[in-house]
């Protein structure tokens, strides 16, 4: 998701929840996302995605900014939208994890525990290198759009 601050681009970037990214900032941020299964329309599950790791579904017209392949080999596929999310109502939903390792217990985490409008500067030095390539398509898109 972005949105426009007069002149300037923001961006929507989330953090991920759970033990291993507590600590973690720069280069740690992502555009939310989520896994589909074979046969699952990757639309759909994007929308729905978005509305589990947020708390609100996404609206407006949607630009495809095609694939991109992870450095763990993992491709996401990407849209973007113009909107505003009201970051103090997340809502994320959870996951159980065994923690701390081997103690046996488990501990229910949020699968995003902030999310933030990022300037597009910022938003370069917070978001995971490997969906970087994303900012680029979606200033191209908006560039083309607006020209």
């Amino acid at each position: 998701m972005y949105k426009r601050s007069g002149p300037e681009l923001l961006l929507l970037l989330v953090h991920p929840g759970g033990p291993f990214w507590a600590k973690k900032d720069l280069g740690a941020w992502s555009i939310p996302k989520g896994e589909y299964l074979e046969g699952e329309e990757p639309f759909a599950v994007a929308k729905r995605e978005f509305c589990e790791e947020l708390g609100m579904q996404p609206s407006g017209e949607f630009w495809d900014l095609g694939t991109l392949v992870q450095p763990s080999r993992k491709e996401i596929i990407a849209w973007a939208a113009e909107g505003d999310f009201p970051v103090a109502e997340l809502r994320s939903n959870t996951f159980e994890l065994e923690w701390p390792p081997k103690s046996g217990r488990k501990k229910e985490f949020p699968e995003v525990d902030r999310a933030e409008w990022f300037s597009i500067a910022d938003a370069r030095r917070k978001i995971l290198p490997g969906q970087s390539e994303f900012i680029d398509r979606l200033l191209a898109r908006v560039e083309s759009s607006d020209g």
